[in-house]
């Protein structure tokens, strides 16, 4: 969930900067989902039958330590990481 400056000192812990389809966001929890991550880049989801997503993230702009999330799935957020969160067809 994203949070205000003055709400983000709490229980948290950190803020950080994190790229999701090329827009800057700042988070802070110390992890982020993949149900986080869609509804961070799609707030109004795509439409139609069998919509997924595909998540692809790197550590930094810099170091392209790839991975992937799938439903479910979390990882540790560190300062700058590249997120793509792509709408794909289920088959």
């Amino acid at each position: 969930m994203l949070m205000s400056e003055h709400e983000s000192h709490g229980e948290h812990g950190h803020d950080v900067t994190i790229i999701v389809n090329g827009q800057e966001k700042v988070w802070t929890e110390h992890e982020i989902s993949y149900e986080q991550l869609v509804d961070l880049a799609y707030p109004v989801p795509p439409t139609g039958n069998d919509i997924g997503f595909e998540i692809t993230y790197f550590d930094s702009e810099h170091e392209h330590k790839p991975g992937t999330l799938v439903a479910g799935q979390s990882v540790k957020v560190k300062k700058d990481m590249v997120f793509n969160v792509t709408p794909t067809t289920k088959s």
